[in-house]
């Protein structure tokens, strides 16, 4: 198909949800795409931090094919091996939690907030608000639409659910301050992802965490952007030393096959008895092949610490751009340039438009380009990024 008769049948047959770029990719390995005509592109985006270690790797590939040739579902009625296998996994590399294996991370975020209001209800003695932070990001589902902190995102689908409460993000102070007697839990991403990369201070999740504890108020991280190893650890709260009472998982945790988990401490976990939640495909055999397939990659070929590497390495080269910059943050290979003039949209389209390779960027709003590379990718395919990026900075500031 050509990509005049790919967008044709879009507009016949699609809901017009999407505001989509004039590119359909068709072929994709490592940190290479490419489109209908051809054309190649260096993917930094990686249908936003999913694709974990670039397209089609050979490991994951061979998982899944091997799985489909298997079983593909049986629901959970029954057990799944392949499911308890990837539970006992993730819960020894994160400290002894337990998990529920769902399809993304806004149905992993509706978990979280489902098991905190019900344990605010039956051992916290009938708590049940929520603060969550300005400018946070935890999904599309009303629970998650609920506790994200972009008014944009409500307009049109109010009201959403009582008793949540927003604070600035970053201010340890104010989520003290803003909770009371009805406070069951306080949900953040350990970095904002969908608003730009904003990185808090150093000391901002251990006060918290701190807060939390001494105020009998869960604490829920929602590490859907974050975590397997996107900011060079496991999981972002690793970071400060940390744990959280909830964590949420989603993105890259099976390389791109779509996925999501909630893992909660022993203790907040048993309140889940039969019954009380569900996925009819979460934890299906080809997710979870393809999760332990993305863990074993990850220790076999020393991923989180190319992320280390080369995320120092990224930044370093996003700082020496001839272009106006106002910051350049992130932590691993979660990165963004903020700009001082309103650019970003152009810049990203100049990218995809580079010949002869193009080169995938995420534009958020006017002043802010997204960087999220495969975790596998290396320094001359960030060198390369760098070159096509300057070029089209030089393109746009330069008319």
């Amino acid at each position: 198909m050509t990509l005049e008769e790919v967008q044709s049948l879009a507009q016949e047959a699609l809901t017009p949800n999407y505001s989509r770029l004039p590119v359909a990719f068709v072929r994709g390995y490592g940190t290479r795409l490419w489109d209908t005509d051809g054309k190649e592109y260096l993917d930094f985006l990686t249908g936003i931090a999913v694709c974990g270690l670039g397209h089609c790797h050979p490991k994951l590939t061979a998982a899944i094919q091997h799985q489909a040739s298997m079983l593909w579902h049986t629901s959970n009625l029954f057990h799944n091996p392949l499911q308890a296998k990837l539970a006992k996994r993730l819960s020894d590399l994160s400290g002894g939690y337990k998990c529920f294996f769902c399809n993304s991370g806004a149905e992993a975020n509706e978990a979280a907030l489902k098991l905190a209001r019900k344990i605010g209800n039956e051992k916290l003695g009938g708590k049940w608000e929520i603060i969550a932070a300005i400018d946070s990001f935890h999904g599309r589902t009303y629970g998650a639409l609920s506790v994200t902190g972009q008014p944009k995102y409500h307009h049109g689908f109010e009201p959403l659910l009582p008793g949540i409460n927003f604070v600035p993000f970053g201010d340890a102070e104010a989520v003290e301050e803003a909770i009371t007697d009805k406070t069951c839990a306080v949900i953040l991403e350990p970095i904002q992802g969908e608003s730009g990369v904003r990185v808090p201070p150093e000391d901002y999740l251990p006060k918290v965490a701190e807060i939390c504890r001494e105020r009998g108020v869960l604490l829920i991280l929602d590490e859907v952007q974050t975590g397997m190893g996107r900011t060079g650890k496991l999981f972002a709260f690793q970071h400060y030393g940390i744990q959280p009472d909830i964590f949420t998982l989603a993105k890259s945790i099976a390389g791109g096959f779509p996925m999501g988990a909630m893992l909660a401490k022993p203790e907040w976990a048993e309140v889940l008895q039969p019954g009380t939640h569900a996925s009819t495909f979460g934890g299906n055999y080809l997710a979870c092949a393809a999760a332990l397939a993305f863990l074993d990659v990850l220790e076999e070929e020393k991923v989180l610490e190319n992320v280390q590497q080369m995320g120092n390495y990224l930044t370093a080269k996003l700082k020496q751009l001839n272009a106006p910059i106002k910051e350049v943050r992130g932590k691993g290979l979660m990165v963004a340039v903020e700009f001082t003039e309103p650019i970003a949209p152009k810049v990203r389209d100049a990218c995809l438009k580079a010949e002869p390779i193009g080169l995938v960027v995420n534009a958020i709003g006017d002043y802010i380009l997204r960087f999220l590379p495969p975790l596998t990718v290396t320094p001359e395919e960030i060198d390369q990024a760098i070159e096509i990026l300057q070029q089209a900075l030089s393109t746009v500031l330069n008319p």
